[in-house]
């Protein structure tokens, strides 16, 4: 009897063990490891997308941050994958979640996502949510970023045109432009045409390098 049960607690828990990244083990000491397997586990039967947690646990080890970093870090991500989930609805792709979170952790709220997905319903939030994550980091003020991300949306744009305006916008800011600027010039100086041309902004010469200096 007691063979049986445990042959039977050992079918219960291969499922979880084959779960586990190996790389955790590898690379994570016991405790933490078995604290960042717990919220990956949480995640997994809530149905939310783990490849983004184990990503987040390893990037903490090779930066070798301590284990209690490491776990909060892991933690605060689920809730964001959560956080997504529950604005962009129980259909949304693994990616949609993953960029959804990204969004929020750049400063996009909950009804901002839902407004995204009214805006395109049958079509993947990825790009959008991806470039307004983008614009952040490359400096760009969150509200404007949002803003900018939402006009988009209301011209229907395609995902190609999201990927152009964010490469205009971090071209500009190379050539010295403010963040916040570079991000309202393009949205206001007639969007729909600087898309289908790529024609130079304001900080640009005709020939799209930086517009030259005047001799005093």
């Amino acid at each position: 009897m007691t063979r049986i049960l445990c042959t039977f607690g050992v079918l219960l828990l291969a499922p979880a063990l084959a779960a586990q990244d190996p790389r955790l083990e590898q690379r994570l000491d016991p405790e933490t490891r078995i604290a960042v397997e717990s919220v990956i586990d949480s995640a997994r039967r809530a149905g939310l997308p783990t490849a983004p947690l184990v990503a987040k646990a390893l990037e903490g080890a090779s930066k070798r941050a301590d284990g209690s970093r490491i776990v909060g870090a892991v933690s605060r991500l689920a809730a964001h994958l959560g956080t997504a989930r529950d604005a962009l609805g129980s259909a949304a792709s693994g990616g949609e979640l993953e960029a959804g979170a990204s969004a929020l952790v750049a400063g996009a709220s909950p009804d901002d996502l839902a407004r995204l997905k009214a805006m395109r319903p049958r079509a993947s939030l990825v790009v959008p949510l991806g470039v307004l994550a983008d614009l952040v980091a490359r400096g760009v003020p969150a509200d404007s970023a949002r803003q900018a991300v939402m006009v988009l949306a209301g011209e229907r744009l395609r995902d190609e045109d999201f990927i152009t305006f964010r490469r205009n916008v971090e071209r500009d800011i190379a050539l010295g432009a403010p963040p916040g600027a570079a991000t309202s010039v393009r949205v206001n100086a007639g969007l729909t045409d600087q898309l289908r041309s790529a024609a130079p902004s304001d900080f640009e010469g005709p020939s799209g390098g930086p517009v030259p200096k005047r001799k005093p």
